[in-house]
């Protein structure tokens, strides 16, 4: 089935008649007398059929979420203006329900009914202030991305796919230097069921873990953690790779250059081990990028970088630019590494970047340098020279070893 498109929504400025009901594992009795009216009143109920379950009785027609959620969409906004209710747990726009619903309908035209989240819940039995604790979800998604969130002393909570989730995190935590990290699972909150359990990373194994539990993390790092530094630029050794690789001091400036702001979008483009991308993603959840690698061997090893250091939403497309940039969502920026050698390709993606976004590229020989200074003649920007030196062994005494010199030039599309 093709995915359903929020711009076929119509407009409107009818009052409520979609209700959000959050619901806990009370059911009914969690519920205020204004959500248990609005659930009342509705001719038709969707949720999980544990919502519909924790809900009854039910006097209206009844739909149990479809796979995907979004096959229900059209039926929903078929009833447009009659009474319908979409059931939720806890809070429907903490990483819920809600959020999505919204794109579809008006606010104006959704009452919505929240109760706790199982973040506020798991807070509240833990005693954690939620201003100081990351919220995360695993729901649906890779479990690499807790990766940049294991810093020592931060206190994690996060939302489970399914009762294996503790077990697998717990794993991850050891293989990654977190052994002595304390795990707290928390589960069926709220409920007649509710039940914790608790024990460090290393020796956690646990079997019968109800589906709905949220696990806390309180993470302590090893001497030989892997902890990935906030700043850009991570030492090279954290990429594989085939010797095709923007080396930290240059990928630093780099990113400098490129100017992240939260939310946008990268073209790497001729990504080699994918070091500029996964940075970009790393400065703010949000980030988005895209790898565009011509070899097929690279692309893959772009896939691994990706999971290792946790940006596993990272895309990657195998193919030769512009060709394969075909069909991209628009970027905000864009990076083309050391061998530029196309105009046309620098054209397509200047031609593809909207006004104010960036273009960034570093040359590393001197016919790439060439055409670099033309583009800078020709378009403005800015132009740098970099060159960096490491001190390395020679013999038993140590010198400097500099590296290839890199051009860069970057542009801001007027």
């Amino acid at each position: 089935m093709a995915a359903f498109s929020p711009e076929a929504t119509p407009k409107s400025s009818a009052s409520p008649w979609l209700f959000i009901v959050g619901i806990g594992e009370d059911g009914r009795a969690g519920l205020s007398p204004a959500a248990s009216a609005a659930l009342d009143r509705a001719g038709l109920v969707i949720g999980g059929r544990r919502h519909l379950d924790l809900a009854s009785p039910l006097a209206a027609e009844t739909l149990a979420w479809p796979s995907p959620l979004s096959d229900a969409y059209p039926a929903i906004l078929a009833r447009r203006g009659q009474p319908t209710c979409v059931l939720a747990t806890g809070d429907p726009f903490h990483y819920g329900v809600g959020a999505e619903l919204a794109r579809l309908v008006p606010a104006m035209e959704i009452a919505a009914f929240p109760q706790a989240s199982a973040f506020s819940l798991a807070a509240a039995r833990l005693g954690w202030p939620l201003a100081e604790t990351a919220c995360l979800t695993l729901h649906g998604r890779a479990l690499e991305r807790v990766i940049p969130h294991l810093q020592p002393g931060a206190r994690l909570l996060v939302l489970s796919w399914d009762g294996t989730t503790p077990e697998k995190l717990a794993m991850l935590l050891t293989e990654r230097g977190f052994p002595r990290s304390r795990l707290t699972v928390l589960e069926a909150m709220g409920g007649p069921r509710e039940h914790r359990r608790t024990g460090l990373a290393a020796d956690f194994s646990e079997n019968g873990i109800e589906p709905l539990n949220t696990v806390a993390v309180e993470v302590v790092a090893d001497a030989s953690a892997r902890v990935i530094p906030l700043s850009p630029g991570l030492d090279d050794a954290w990429f594989e790779n085939d010797g095709q690789l923007t080396k930290a001091e240059i990928r630093a400036v780099t990113l400098a250059a490129l100017r992240p702001r939260a939310g946008q979008l990268l073209w790497d483009v001729g990504a080699g081990s994918g070091s500029i991308g996964i940075e970009w993603s790393l400065r703010y959840p949000a980030n988005r990028a895209v790898a565009v690698e011509a070899r097929e061997e690279r692309a893959a090893r772009i896939r691994r970088n990706a999971l290792n250091l946790g940006v596993p939403d990272l895309r990657v497309v195998v193919g030769r630019a512009p060709d394969s940039l075909a069909g991209l969502p628009a970027p905000d920026a864009a990076f083309l590494g050391g061998g530029v050698s196309d105009p046309a390709l620098v054209a397509a993606l200047l031609d593809a970047l909207p006004v104010g976004g960036r273009l960034v590229a570093n040359a590393v020989t001197l016919e790439s340098e060439a055409l670099l200074l033309r583009l800078h003649s020709e378009r403005g920007g800015s132009l740098r020279r970099l060159s960096v030196a490491r001190a390395e062994p020679v013999g038993h005494l140590t010198g400097w070893r500099p590296a290839m010199p890199v051009t860069q030039w970057a542009l801001t599309k007027p």
